[in-house]
């Protein structure tokens, strides 16, 4: 076996062309299996789930292998329905080739153009079948002026005993076959594979999947026409698919290079995990083997931390995704199910689909993305059968993205006191579809190459937003301009918030375009209602492309109209035409907002409140941080000015926020405070606070798990291991300073790394006590609230991390230390002690 040229192939189609027929038929001709199914009878080897066979479509993956000749071939089943376009577009990731079914009486259909660039993109070969001969009556010379119109050199190679009829019109495909038909008078097979690797040509074949027409012939060519893979010695993989059987998990690896044996260590990221398992599918079933070797297709189980589209040994980064949800959905669980214990089975809903993305939006609820309804219907079942819950869906939200017209430039600095970094970049808006495009021009003598790549890695590590609705930007090219670092002060994290304050404040100068998702239609109907469906697609801001008649008499018209208004017209096209009007949808990428102002107006985003996302900067003078507005920065920046000529920066004005506004903001923060009913804020005279010095504040924000590890009776009781018996007594500690002194104090404990962690916020007899959300930082929680409160001149953070004191330093609150923090508590301590003393009577009773 290991001699045996070894090709996956993924086999795609129009959803209800005929793919998994001819992958059945494939099979069968091949000796895999002993009978052939049929999709309309629900007992086809590759759909095999019970939602597969009553739906009668592919939505899972699957696979299969038969052997032709010398040639080993894993046919990787797809779903041809646009809503699982992304399951489809995983398998690519794992495939040599591609298969591209053809029904004979559709033709070319809209979701077959969008394969067929996904098989470009990752620069697949492809094999053309078209099926359903024996149905048709158009003849092949029809269909082959067809195929060549949409895809160019699509070739009836004629191979019959390894010798092709048709080699003249091979020959046509490149220069290299050319000159060696003109020499020879035919061309070879290894050439003929050449140009097929390279995609030079496209080979068609001819016949029923149905019937088994022509799969004989077609088997033989695949195993003799399919180019051999390279392969290395050394071990890599590809991640494709993550599933679940029973309580395994399940990592699906297409074997790119060497062995993987059982018990193998794989280093994944930055853990090495252990291949329990090795098992080879066939469908719904699997056999265990000891070893996979390069070209196999397996699956592996013991791995925890594995995802799709992961390289496993491989230095090539994984190719971006071209298939993306288009809309947002809410579920919303039922009543009796908690959201904190069932979000995890959501999450690995969402590991086997990456482009779920799952976020709460509420106490029962979150929002996941999906292509369109019919996906939301067949996770709510998956939901159902894998946990017993019956999940409902509100009604789906198009996915807005946000681009630019022209070109903009934007500066980013970033200076508290003892850090330094400035970054200058120009922003330009790209053709729709080319996504975020990255590049430099700066000289390497003005900035170190080191910290270009860091600004570079700094620009790809985020979702950057437009500042329209917030939505993800797109289809822009960014290029750094410039930049300054500093000998002493520069740090690697200085150059990630001027580069993202850059970026924003080109996109607040940019003029931005709004973007919505649009779906290629094509609408095949009766011709007396070709006018209505016209006057439809104008209406919904959509264009027709093109119109025509079929052989049988029906219209066709094809187009483009945006998702928001075409996602729910098949019913409505269903209704006018009594049932027989036909509409097929596949992603049409995004293109400019019909009614951009009304989407904007509900949105209700403001980009200078965005704290994530802030276009301002950071300068310093007299030893301290303040913030410029992104509209006065520029003249404030540092790169281009001749030494000596930097501005002498005027001293931050002493903003505050009056009693109103703090209130304001606590109770939308944490609602009602709420205190002991024996402990009244204003217990001790006014006079006594003054007592101790630097008490008496409005507001004290505290970093829990610093102070607990910077006092040692605290550290200790953590380190024991009772963190929750730690995190109970400083709560208690605070609760009793908080009342003493009558400051409102904010305890923030850092769960960025609780999986699955939504945060919480809770009231403690008058503390408010914080857990932060899965990877949502202390830092950031603080350094967000800091911001808002931070104008006013008593307001205090309490810890020794050096990030957060600057955070506080920059909004110009004040820092105190987790140990001087200690000092004070004690100080008020024996304040408390010496009032109890004070008011106890010699039997040790409170005087009244």
């Amino acid at each position: 076996m290991d001699n045996m040229k070894k090709v996956s192939a993924a086999i795609v189609a129009h959803v209800d062309a005929g793919k998994t027929t001819l992958a059945e038929a494939l099979l069968f001709a091949n000796g895999a299996i002993r009978e052939k199914g049929r999709v309309d009878h629900g007992n086809t080897h590759f759909d095999s789930d019970a939602i597969e066979r009553e739906r009668g479509i592919t939505i899972w993956s699957s696979g299969a292998s038969f052997v032709n000749g010398n040639t080993k071939i894993t046919l990787l089943d797809t779903p041809g329905h646009v809503d699982f376009s992304s399951e489809a577009e995983r398998v690519f990731f794992a495939a040599d080739i591609v298969i591209a079914v053809i029904s004979a009486s559709d033709g070319v259909q809209s979701h077959t153009r969008t394969l067929w660039k996904t098989a470009k993109k990752y620069s697949l070969p492809v094999f053309i079948f078209v099926t359903k001969c024996d149905l048709e009556r158009r003849s092949k010379d029809d269909i082959m002026s067809e195929l060549r119109k949409e895809f160019g050199n699509c070739v009836d190679p004629g191979l019959e005993n390894g010798i092709f009829t048709n080699a003249e019109n091979i020959a046509e495909c490149s220069e290299e076959l050319l000159e060696e038909y003109a020499s020879l008078g035919t061309v070879a097979e290894e050439s003929v594979v050449s140009a097929i690797e390279k995609r030079q040509l496209f080979p068609v074949f001819f016949g029923s999947g149905l019937k088994g027409d022509g799969v004989a012939e077609f088997s033989q060519a695949l195993s003799a026409l399919s180019p051999q893979p390279h392969y290395t010695g050394e071990f890599g993989a590809r991640v494709f698919k993550i599933t679940r059987d029973r309580n395994e998990r399940l990592t699906h690896l297409k074997i790119t290079g060497g062995t993987l044996r059982v018990k193998d260590q794989l280093k994944l990221g930055d853990a090495e995990e252990k291949a329990d398992q090795i098992r080879f599918y066939n469908g719904s079933k699997f056999s265990v083997a000891e070893q996979a070797s390069a070209g196999d297709i397996c699956a592996v189980t013991g791995l925890s931390s594995s995802f799709a589209g992961e390289m496993i040994g491989e230095a090539l980064p994984a190719p971006h995704s071209l298939t993306e949800p288009v809309m947002r959905y809410t579920l919303t669980l039922p009543a009796g199910v908690a959201l904190q214990p069932f979000l995890p089975k959501l999450r690995a809903l969402e590991e086997e689909d990456p482009n779920l993305h799952v976020e709460p939006c509420g106490d029962s609820s979150v929002s996941v993305s999906l292509m369109g309804a019919v996906q939301a219907e067949i996770l709510k079942r998956v939901i159902f059968e894998r946990y017993g819950v019956e999940v409902s869906f509100g009604s789906g939200k198009v996915i807005y993205k946000e681009t630019i017209r022209g070109r903009a430039e934007g500066a980013g600095h970033y200076e508290p006191l003892r850090h330094y970094a400035e970054v200058h970049l120009t922003l330009e808006g790209l053709p729709r579809g080319a996504g975020i495009v990255i590049g430099a021009d700066c000289p390497a003598d003005e900035l170190e190459t080191r910290w270009q790549r860091l600004i570079m890695t700094h620009i790809s590590e985020k979702k950057h937003v437009g500042v329209l609705t917030g939505s993800e930007l797109t289809d822009v090219r960014i290029i750094l301009t410039a930049g300054k670092a500093h000998l002493k002060h520069t740090e690697g994290g200085d150059f990630r918030q001027a580069t993202y304050r850059a970026v924003r404040q080109a996109l607040m100068k940019a003029e931005s375009v709004l973007l919505e998702p649009y779906y290629d239609f094509r609408i095949e109907l009766p011709t007396p209602d070709v006018g209505r469906a016209i006057t439809d697609v104008k209406l919904m801001g959509g264009d027709i492309g093109s119109n025509g008649i079929n052989d049988s008499g029906t219209s066709i018209l094809t187009g483009k109209a945006p998702v928001a208004s075409m996602d729910s017209y098949a019913a409505t096209l269903a209704s006018y035409t009594g049932g027989c009007g036909i509409l097929s949808l596949s992603p049409g990428g995004y293109s400019e907002c019909k009614n951009a102002e009304k989407i904007i107006e509900q949105s209700k985003y403001d980009p200078e409140s965005d704290l994530e996302n802030s276009p301002d900067s950071v300068f310093c003078a007299h030893g301290a941080g303040f913030v410029v507005k992104w509209n006065e920065a520029d003249q404030y920046m540092h790169v281009g000015k001749s030494a000596g000529s930097e501005r002498s920066f005027a001293k931050k004005k002493n903003v505050s926020i009056d009693e109103r506004e703090l209130e304001a903001l606590m109770l939308r923060e944490f609602g009602p405070i709420k205190r002991r009913e024996y402990s009244e804020p204003r217990a001790v005279e006014a006079g006594e606070l003054h007592r101790v010095k630097g008490v008496r504040t409005s507001f004290i924000i505290i970093d829990g798990y610093n102070v607990i590890f910077a006092w040692d009776d605290l550290r200790e009781l953590a380190e024991s291991g009772d963190l929750e018996g730690a995190r109970e007594r400083l709560i208690s500690i605070i609760v009793n300073y908080a009342a003493f002194t009558a400051c409102r104090a904010v305890i923030v404990f850092d769960a960025y790394r609780v999986p699955g962690g939504e945060g919480e916020k809770y009231d403690r007899n008058g503390v408010n006590i914080v857990f932060t959300k899965e990877n949502e930082t202390g830092d950031a929680y603080i350094e967000r609230f800091v911001y808002n409160v931070g104008k006013n001149d008593k307001v205090r953070v309490v810890t020794s991390d050096g990030l957060i004191q600057l955070t506080a330093l920059r909004t110009g609150v004040l820092r105190l230390s987790s140990a001087e923090f200690e000092r004070e508590i004690a100080a008020v301590d024996e304040k408390i002690g010496e009032m109890i003393r004070a008011h106890t009577d010699d039997f040790g009773k409170i005087s009244e």
